[in-house]
């Protein structure tokens, strides 16, 4: 490993450490919220421990071994998602999570590393020569991504359906398919984005007989942005907050949602204003590390694999932090490596751990015992 890739690497756990002790003190203070978050610290240093743990372990993995059995781990979270719609833990009007004894974990976030890793292994490497197997392609793609989509969409997840969404277009858009077919589509959503906005205004009802109450509801709040109890109880934490603080007793403003979607907000109860400059300077350090770390490497199946992870955490940072703000829809996204949850937490630390998988130290090791056996 260069040593400009060593530092790069340093850098980015260090930040990653950082968040995760930033996050384990504010969920020490959400207990003072009521006792809805009074076992949030417990549960979390738990994740955490648990995530750092199966980081070091995954990096020891080499990338080759994961992607060969990444059609199987796509697998096994189709069935997850199924079972959710049977057996699932009904959360908020959603049946999200899926509950083994006393471990639950929510399959829409680990269908993110599932689906990522398969799809980058299904896209690497290929070559087209004609319209005819850039269609088949496409079409294979298609049944890929609507499987898992149609499961989340019927929990409902619309935040994970947009993850599966924008992996695909990004990943799509790095292999060697003709751009005509990005043209298609867009203009395949503008039709039904332009006939959803129609009915939406003008045919509501109409509207409510195809959607059903429930699903139009969710669909008129997440358009309805900027009003309700907790945008309003987070801008006025924001505002209110002085510049710097350190308060690990004081309830301040109440926000229902705190640790997990609002854990921005929040951080200004414990910090003031620092707490969520601290948070931007260390997403902000974090993406241009990884960034740096991206066009480092070389193999290209990992390399579609790691513009899946950088989709992920980039559209969570603009998304949470917008909500936050009032300048975005609520939809329910997490910080990664901040907001509390397991699964999220989870499946950031092994996102993580296999894009730096130490996979030249061990081909060195396996040499080195090969000259030795000899």
């Amino acid at each position: 490993m260069k040593r400009k890739e060593k530092v790069i690497k340093l850098i980015t756990i260090v930040t990653i450490l950082f968040l995760l002790g930033l996050s384990l003190l504010i969920m020490y203070y959400a207990r003072t919220i009521g006792p809805l978050f009074s076992n949030h610290f417990s549960k979390q240093l738990m994740w955490v421990i648990l995530g750092i743990f199966l980081f070091a372990l995954i990096s020891y993995i080499p990338p080759k071994i994961i992607f060969k059995y990444s059609f199987w781990f796509y697998v096994i979270n189709l069935f997850c998602l199924f079972a959710v719609l049977f057996v699932g833990v009904n959360t908020n009007g959603a049946k999200a999570w899926l509950k083994i004894k006393s471990f639950q974990f929510q399959p829409s976030e680990t269908m993110k590393l599932a689906y990522g890793a398969y799809l980058a292994s299904y896209c690497s490497n290929r070559r087209f020569y004609s319209l005819f197997d850039e269609f088949k392609f496409l079409l294979h793609i298609l049944i890929i991504f609507l499987l898992p989509t149609i499961l989340v969409f019927l929990e409902p997840d619309t935040g994970a359906i947009l993850f599966y969404l924008l992996i695909t277009l990004v990943l799509l858009w790095n292999t060697k398919i003709s751009r005509k077919w990005f043209w298609v589509f867009f203009l395949i959503i503008a039709i039904i984005g332009g006939s959803f906005i129609y009915l939406y205004l003008m045919q509501r009802d109409y509207l409510i007989s195809i959607l059903g109450t429930s699903f139009f509801y969710r669909v008129d709040r997440v358009l309805n942005f900027g009003n309700g109890l907790q945008i309003s109880n987070a801008l006025t934490a924001l505002g209110s907050a002085p510049l710097f603080k350190f308060n690990l007793s004081y309830t301040g403003i109440y926000i229902p949602e705190a640790p997990t979607d609002f854990i921005f907000a929040l951080s200004s109860n414990v910090l003031g204003l620092c707490g969520p400059f601290l948070i931007l300077i260390c997403y902000l350090i974090l993406d241009i590390c990884l960034i740096k770390l991206y066009r480092l490497e070389k193999n290209e199946t990992l390399k579609l694999f790691f513009q899946a992870f950088l989709t992920i955490l980039i559209f969570s940072e603009i998304e949470n932090i917008g909500m936050n703000l009032g300048i975005l829809p609520i939809i329910g996204i997490s910080l990664p490596f901040l907001s509390y949850g397991g699964s999220c937490m989870i499946v950031s630390m092994l996102f993580l751990g296999i894009i730096f998988s130490k996979r030249k130290s061990l081909t060195k090791k396996r040499k080195t015992l090969k000259i030795l056996y000899r």
